[in-house]
């Protein structure tokens, strides 16, 4: 088998857990695998250099800020070849540019446009296992870009479509994917399985993963397995043979897991004049500087003017509002307010689109303890709701026991 292993921070954090590491990947050669290997930085050295960065420079250059990240991940890749080296295994590293990882300019945040696997592949017939260093990659003026944060899960996926691997595996600090946060839910349960389509929601809202990696193995067709780098316990496998089906007259719960965010800020543009073109006016300025926005909600015109509310993420917020108040002066709005105590609580489970009562099942479990809503918003399998930031973890609790989520998906309710 031709399988793509990908390590976190936390498991290359010193040189012990990188040589133990090395002895995980060895046995999957062993095993006569050949083995393409994708590492973060170590420990928390990406979150060290931005420190550094900062020292220098109040604002740190873009282009010359993600040069100093990426080393992060070279150091890392050098270090886990010559551990494999000193174990008898032939491997060599290569950098994002050198494996072929090719993106778009936006540097921060760049996006992958397409891998060039040649060098990778050679490499493998050679009889190497291949060390490649995620997070990174290189423009067509061959600058260098980071990918963001997660960008390392994004770069396994992407070589793995590339070289058409059997099998993405994600190696991280945790033993799979939960049906909520542990540390939030104790009675979290981890799941062996789960479809792409529900892990994108959930990753998407605060579940771990990257969305973008699990978009692009959804899109590639790329079994993606996450598992503990530091136990053999079975991990969850992330693929699209995932089926829902129910025998006539089960009862079902057809929620998978529940979601949690708390790098959330919101915004809301007071008095606007309610004519064709305001939200473009607001939300085009924001596309441009690379800022997304989710959660959207434009109350009823009174009066001709309207208020429009819609959410970002927290480190987002400051950039937000310098773009947004211009756009405000020029529309005669009575200003802006943003609130940074917010939360995103979502439930999430492919079955919710053919059965009705799931979104009044949580709001009225929420409201049995209290828990004021802010905003709503939904998609064919999945409903959020903004909360406030200090009870996302009893919301979450609630929840949890609400659609009985500590039971097998397969178990009948009561």
């Amino acid at each position: 088998m031709l399988i793509v292993q990908k390590y976190g921070g936390s498991s290359l954090a010193d040189a012990k857990k990188i040589h133990s590491v090395a002895r995980r990947i060895a046995r999957s050669r062993d095993e006569g695998n050949s083995v393409i290997v994708v590492v973060s930085a170590m420990g928390d050295t990406t979150d060290e250099l931005i420190g550094l960065a900062n020292q220098i420079s109040e604002r740190p250059d873009a282009r010359e800020l993600d040069v100093l990240l990426s080393t992060g991940e070279l150091v890392s890749c050098t270090l886990m070849a010559m551990a494999l080296r000193t174990m008898g295994y032939a491997s060599v590293s290569l950098s994002g540019a050198q494996a072929g990882i090719r993106t778009d300019s936006s540097y921060g945040r760049a996006r992958i446009a397409g891998v060039s696997p040649e060098r990778i592949i050679s490499e493998v017939d050679k009889g190497n296992i291949v060390i490649v260093a995620g997070f990174q990659g290189i423009t067509e003026d061959l600058d260098i870009t980071t990918l963001g944060r997660g960008g390392s899960d994004t770069t396994a996926v992407a070589i793995a479509a590339g070289v058409e691997a059997d099998r993405c595996e994600v190696y991280t600090d945790v033993d799979g994917i939960y049906t909520a946060d542990p540390r939030l839910v104790p009675k979290a349960r981890k799941l062996d399985e789960v479809g792409f389509e529900e892990m994108l929601e959930l990753a998407s809202y605060g579940a771990k993963m990257n969305p973008r990696s699990i978009e692009m193995g959804m899109h590639y067709n790329v079994p993606i397995l996450v598992a503990s780098s530091f136990t053999d316990a079975k991990g969850t496998l992330i693929h699209g043979d995932i089926e829902m089906n129910s025998n006539v007259g089960e009862i079902r719960n057809r929620v998978r897991g529940i979601a949690t965010d708390t790098n959330v800020a919101k915004i809301t543009v007071l008095g606007v004049i309610d004519r064709p073109g305001i939200a473009a006016s607001l939300f085009e300025p924001l596309a441009n500087a690379d800022i997304s926005v989710d959660v959207i909600v434009q109350n009823a015109s009174v009066d001709g003017t309207t208020d429009m509310t819609f959410t970002v993420t927290r480190t987002d917020l400051a950039r937000a509002l310098e773009v947004v108040e211009p756009v405000v002066k020029e529309l005669g709005s009575r200003g802006t307010v943003s609130d940074e105590g917010l939360a995103k609580l979502s439930i999430v489970g492919s079955g919710m689109q053919d059965a009705p009562g799931y979104a009044s099942q949580m709001f009225r479990s929420l409201a049995s303890r209290g828990i004021n809503i802010d905003a709503i918003t939904t998609s064919e399998i999945r409903i959020t709701c903004l909360i406030s930031e200090s009870q996302i973890a009893e919301a979450a609790c609630t929840l949890h026991d609400a659609f009985r989520l500590d039971m097998p998906l397969d178990m009948p309710q009561e």
